[in-house]
């Protein structure tokens, strides 16, 4: 696929003026964004990505197109567990709620800033040595059996080496001063919690972007599509936390749908490596049937997951009225017991006087 630098030019240009258009909406604005307004954002970027895909299919060809659809979905199924980090750090870190969308912007430009470099890196690496492949495969094996071994423990958010080390150099307030990043009390420059909360989110970026590239990769090679895949698939990452941000606990099994995801992507590397290193006859995963796998995947994992939150909340349910039932202090425990008093009389012999 060969990219002219005015398309480049063109794609990058998009990309800032709609994040200059969001900081100005917010800088404006700052509020909590309601769930129908977060539901109309994600709906227009969706329907722009769709769009994008579908104009692939004009301009360049079906082969491109199916796979930008497939890496931008699983791109945008990646995002959505790394939603469960950036709930852990807006936590941790107590941002008041009408400032979480200003830190979940600067996250995603500091995510698209770190994802094109090392796109650009990865693209160079690929082209320069085709055995990188056997290390991205095993990458994203490590990473699925990471998420298999810990997906089911409780996690809370561990203030990084980083964090840590600015609130040792500098002075720190413990309270937000509006989106101040730094502050001048008595006559002395503090740095607020809001500066402390973009360090901690644009370092966990790195982290998320380590796992994305390789998986990206897998579907294609072609540096325009891995980008324009990240992009839209981060662009509506802010209005997602509002939308689901609460449903999230829900997708229980989440973690493992995607650890088999990357297993999947990181077996479909290895067998390309393979492929392309070696003359043995190694057959190679079509991106049709990984598109349809990973569809597969995440259908399967949101349903299993709503079915066990249903099937949980009816076993705790009925706990909780068994519970009451047998105990005589609750109301329902005191209605069970005055009817079992009730039948005894009825039960009682009336000829036997008292």
């Amino acid at each position: 696929m060969d990219i002219q630098p005015w398309v480049w030019g063109v794609t990058v240009t998009v990309l800032l003026a709609v994040i200059a258009l969001d900081f100005a909406i917010i800088a404006r604005r700052p509020h909590e964004p309601s769930m129908r307004e977060a539901a109309i954002w994600i709906s227009i970027y969706v329907s722009l990505a769709i769009a994008f895909g579908i104009g692939l299919a004009f301009f360049a060809d079906g082969e491109q197109s199916l796979d930008f659809f497939t890496g931008w979905i699983v791109e945008y199924s990646m995002s959505m567990d790394n939603l469960f980090v950036f709930i852990l750090i807006l936590g941790a870190f107590a941002v008041p709620p009408k400032h979480r969308q200003r830190v979940l912007l600067v996250g995603i430009a500091l995510a698209l800033l770190f994802r094109g470099l090392f796109i650009a890196l990865g693209a160079a690496v690929v082209n320069a040595f085709a055995g990188v492949f056997f290390l991205f495969g095993a990458f994203l094996l490590f990473t699925a059996w990471k998420l298999v071994a810990g997906g089911d423990e409780d996690e809370e958010y561990q203030e990084n080496a980083a964090v840590r080390m600015v609130r040792r150099i500098l002075p720190t307030t413990d309270e937000y001063h509006e989106a101040k990043l730094t502050v001048r009390l008595n006559g002395k420059r503090f740095v607020t919690p809001m500066l402390l909360v973009m360090v901690a989110v644009g370092l966990t970026d790195i982290l998320f972007a380590l796992d994305s590239i390789p998986a990206i990769f897998g579907i294609t090679q072609e540096p325009y599509l891995v980008f324009t895949a990240n992009a839209f698939a981060l662009m509506g990452l802010r209005q997602l936390y509002f939308l689901i941000g609460g449903l999230l606990d829900k997708l229980v099994y989440l973690s493992k749908g995607l650890a088999f995801i990357l297993g999947f992507i990181g077996v479909k590397l290895i067998l390309h490596a393979l492929h392309e290193t070696t003359e043995w006859h190694v057959p190679e995963i079509p991106t049709v049937f990984s598109l349809l796998v990973i569809v597969a995947t995440l259908v399967i994992t949101a349903v299993a997951s709503l079915y066990k939150n249903k099937k949980d909340t009816a076993a705790a349910e009925a706990a909780v009225a068994a519970e009451a039932s047998a105990d005589p202090g609750t109301e329902a425990g005191a209605g069970a017991g005055a009817k079992t008093g009730e039948q005894d009389d009825d039960d009682r012999d009336p000829r036997v006087s008292v």
